[in-house]
């Protein structure tokens, strides 16, 4: 079955940086373009960075560009965002999934729920 499992979140002082990891399993990780998603309370959960399945190409939202980087290891499927710079604006809960497009036109992925229980970042002096 689909796993998707975040860690890495904790409590930084704005300037810091984390590393977030994801340990995915149950479906065939090297082959789907991933993504980091985040959410606030109250707020939809939005995409943040995005990696091709083989990572050659990333995208970010412009609030994190220049300051996070996501990447990937197929080996050992896993994705990960590093993320630095930090400020109290990227405080939220993290997520990895599929990417958007993925998410949308793959049958299984539009589907189901996979999401995983996040990690909760929280940018704060």
């Amino acid at each position: 079955q689909v796993q998707l499992v975040e860690s890495g979140g904790g409590l930084v002082q704005p300037g810091g940086s984390l590393t977030l990891s994801c340990s995915a399993s149950g479906f065939g990780f090297s082959g789907l373009g991933m993504a980091w998603y985040r959410q606030v309370p109250g707020k939809q959960r939005d995409v943040v960075a995005h990696i091709t399945a083989d990572g050659g190409h990333s995208t970010y939202v412009v609030p994190v560009r220049g300051r996070f980087n996501i990447s990937r290891d197929n080996e050992k499927n896993t994705l990960y965002l590093q993320m630095n710079s930090l400020n109290p604006e990227d405080t939220a809960i993290y997520y990895c999934y599929v990417d958007p497009v993925t998410r949308w036109t793959n049958q299984q992925w539009r589907e189901s729920n996979f999401w995983g229980q996040g990690t909760q970042v929280t940018v704060s002096s």
